[in-house]
């Protein structure tokens, strides 16, 4: 009868530890989703700051036999400028060029409505994106307007306060979710702990009964529950990264980001840490309950 018990409770026991490993699990996916969603709103935010281009236009040279030795000058500038930390890319425009897109962006198709070579050559510069905010522009164009073959350093500066504005929005109203979200997973854990602890509070009060101190009745469940949340947070990781594969791969996305360690870790934080302090106050609001109020 006893051993018919005993494989009853540790039946019961192995279930319950399986139901708190998957409900971790399914919370720590659901906050692992929404971190991608904020990392890689982040990579668009940097993708957006890096259509900004800055336009540097080069002095006009009319003498005829100087344009070869201005076009050897304005080639090495654009590769001294490729050299640069900010640099993300820099495409040459030349005159021929520069009155191709005056055309197109005109609507003029007839040559005879269209001086040749009436616009300076040009570049457009690109920039890494940790390099795109105001202050950094600025002293980007005073440090390029210096050259003595530059002529003019412009940027789009309200369609730069535009993507800014709008970066801003973004990221506010991520933190707010991701702040709710998290609250979220902390109540949803905590309850999944208190129910497996529930389920011991007999066990628990007995211990205590026969003269274990509370260190010692404590520190098993707090070992077992470290070792459930990180179960369920590698079975959470390991989800997100089949479904994020697979949805990378489908829509033709890069699939790996360095930022993906840190969502990791957090994870696996959150996981163990959550579950550590549930079990803890649970457990201690049971030792410090009388055995009639177990019932």
């Amino acid at each position: 009868m006893s051993k018919t018990s005993d494989k009853f409770n540790q039946g019961r026991l192995r279930s319950s530890n399986i139901t708190v490993v998957i409900s971790i699990a399914l919370v720590l996916f659901l906050l692992g989703l929404f971190g991608l969603i904020v990392i890689n709103a982040q990579s668009y935010a940097d993708y957006v700051k890096e259509q900004l281009k800055l336009e540097v236009f080069f002095k006009d040279e009319y003498d005829p036999r100087a344009q070869d030795t201005e076009l050897a000058r304005q080639q090495e500038f654009i590769d001294s400028l490729k050299t640069q930390a900010f640099a993300k890319n820099v495409e040459y425009i030349s005159k021929e060029k520069a009155s191709e897109i005056a055309k197109r962006e005109l609507g003029i198709n007839e040559s005879e409505l269209f001086e040749q070579k009436i616009f300076p050559a040009s570049a457009e510069l690109t920039l890494h994106s940790n390099y795109v905010d105001s202050a950094k522009i600025d002293s980007i164009k005073r440090l390029i307007a210096k050259s003595p073959i530059v002529d003019e350093v412009k940027n789009d500066q309200q369609l730069m306060n535009d993507v800014y504005n709008k970066i801003d929005k973004i990221r506010f109203w991520l933190m707010i979710l991701a702040g709710i979200f998290l609250v979220i997973v902390m109540i949803l854990i905590n309850n999944s702990i208190r129910l497996r602890i529930y389920a011991k509070r007999f066990s628990i009060k007995t211990m205590q009964l026969v003269g274990a101190r509370r260190r010692f009745i404590i520190r098993p469940f707090l070992t077992q529950s470290a070792v459930l949340g990180l179960l369920g947070a590698i079975l959470a990781i390991l989800a997100l990264s089949g479904l994020w594969y697979y949805f990378s791969t489908l829509v033709k996305l890069s699939w790996w980001n360095d930022d993906y360690y840190l969502l990791m870790a957090a994870l696996i934080v959150i996981g163990v840490v959550i579950a550590l302090i549930s079990t803890g106050i649970a457990t201690w609001r049971y030792l410090r309950l009388r055995t009639d109020q177990l019932y």
